[in-house]
């Protein structure tokens, strides 16, 4: 029975998950499957990836065949690399404990890659959240500006518009006042031509 380490899609629409399976090659994608080996979650960043790292040797030592992708995430987890050591072990160029070492070697390497890769997406996830507030800030500070910009010029509007309101009541003061004072010239004028009718008499 040919067996292939594969995925198996799991999830909703959009936001899929696999589970990493040693199935036969002949049964459907996501029919009947060996042995569950894994899951890989691509939605997350940095992706999601368990192994069970022993029994994909295991499986791998047995002749069963990668896909593309599951070899992809073999190798990342280190199952390929592991196979490889035993069989150096095999051949006797290796030993057992040698091939522990340098494949735990290798796991703490990739261990701190990950890590310093959570690290810098923590910082510019955190750089770029700085970097919004400050625009926030900036929108905030120019709606401020203008709205006393507004206020000031509501402020000027109000004065110039009592300063006319002044001036009118004054010209209007005015207005009234000047016939007044010319009345009163045109009703001494009758009186002095009395005053002369008089001295001429």
């Amino acid at each position: 029975m040919p067996v292939k380490i594969r995925l198996q899609r799991h999830g909703k629409k959009g936001k899929p998950f696999y589970w990493i399976v040693a199935a036969d090659s002949r049964s459907k994608r996501d029919g009947k499957f060996l042995e569950k080996l894994g899951i890989y979650n691509p939605n997350t960043n940095p992706a999601q990836i368990e192994l069970n790292v022993e029994n994909s040797v295991q499986w791998l030592q047995n002749g069963a065949q990668p896909t593309n992708t599951a070899k992809r995430l073999l190798s990342y987890k280190g199952a390929l690399l592991k196979h490889h050591l035993l069989g150096g072990v095999a051949k006797g160029a290796l030993t057992e404990e040698q091939a522990e070492e340098k494949f735990q070697a290798w796991l703490e390497e990739k261990t701190g890659k990950v890590e310093a890769k959570k690290d810098d997406l923590a910082k510019a996830k955190e750089e770029a959240r700085a970097k919004q507030l400050e625009a926030e800030k900036e929108i905030n500070e120019k709606r401020k500006a203008a709205a006393a910009e507004a206020e000031a010029e509501a402020v000027a509007e109000e004065a110039a518009e009592e300063a006319t309101e002044e001036v009118v009541a004054e010209a209007e003061a005015a207005t009234e006042e000047a016939p007044a004072t010319e009345e009163a010239p045109a009703e001494e004028a009758p009186a002095a031509e009395e005053n002369k009718d008089e001295a001429a008499e």
